[in-house]
């Protein structure tokens, strides 16, 4: 993918945004924007939306959140609030798509917290969104999470983490301790977004690894039971990157959801490989 730049003002700040669009030149293609996790970038993604834009015969838009990968980095003195996630759905991403003159409704592709960012946009702006997929997604605070990101704190002061992080972002510490320190800040333990989801009215894909270690299924069931749309799907030998772990079985699943919502399906990956 070769990046370009977004330049924004989100609440008098300025950000320049990495983006990058892949897939299929056709305009009349749907478009699936792709939403990274707590350390990810664009390049973190890695083949997958390409494979998946393939798959599915879309377009796709992947861009680096503020203080990720090449986008403007987080000053060290910076604190994220709480409320981080919100102010990516109702600022950030309307004035990114604004930006990129993204009229019509998108799909929305999120992993981890780029999930629950999905699911906060789709709940605000039920009728800019075409469906959504919810990849391993936070709906509220577990102690399994909270564990977990305490001992990638562990590991980013005592291993290579950083080392391995700098290949994806400029500033790999903007990226780290912007995510890790409002994730293990008190105050975060009460977030919880299960209030907003009822809004949600697109078509819902929630996925969730039996072995992540970042969340349980209660996170996706928290979806299902409050968006009576939403489809579930659990998948087994899988940690919390099903894109990676499990490439092939969402994709399926992504392009099935979205052949029920277009005029022309085309085949799905595995058929396409058989």
């Amino acid at each position: 993918m070769d990046p370009a730049f977004a330049d924004l003002v989100i609440g008098r700040r300025p950000q320049r945004l990495e983006y990058a669009w892949i897939g299929t030149a056709d305009r009349g293609a749907p478009v699936i924007v792709f939403l990274h996790e707590g350390l990810g970038s664009l390049a973190m993604w890695k083949d997958f939306p390409d494979n998946l834009c393939a798959a599915a015969g879309a377009r796709g838009l992947v861009f680096s959140r503020y203080g990720h990968g090449h986008s403007t980095p987080r000053p060290a003195a910076e604190k994220w609030p709480v409320d981080f996630m919100h102010a990516q759905a109702e600022e950030v991403l309307p004035a990114l798509f604004a930006r990129l003159q993204l009229d019509d409704p998108p799909w929305l592709l999120g992993h981890s917290d780029g999930a629950s960012i999905a699911l906060l946009y789709a709940a605000a702006h039920a009728e800019r969104v075409a469906g959504l997929v919810a990849v391993a997604p936070h709906v509220f605070v577990e102690d399994v999470s909270v564990a977990s990101i305490e001992k990638a704190r562990v590991a980013y002061a005592g291993t290579d983490l950083k080392r391995r992080l700098a290949r994806y972002h400029d500033d790999p510490d903007s990226a780290f301790h912007g995510w890790n320190d409002v994730w293990l800040d008190p105050a975060f333990r009460d977030w919880n977004i299960e209030s907003c989801l009822p809004r949600i009215h697109c078509p819902v894909l929630a996925v969730q690894g039996e072995d992540d270690e970042y969340g349980t299924m209660a996170q996706i069931d928290a979806i299902a039971r409050l968006v009576p749309q939403a489809r579930l799907l659990k998948l087994p030998a899988c940690g919390h990157s099903p894109h990676r772990d499990q490439p092939l079985a969402l994709t399926e699943a992504v392009v099935a959801l979205l052949n029920e919502h277009r005029q022309v399906p085309v085949r799905s990956a595995m058929t396409a490989r058989s």
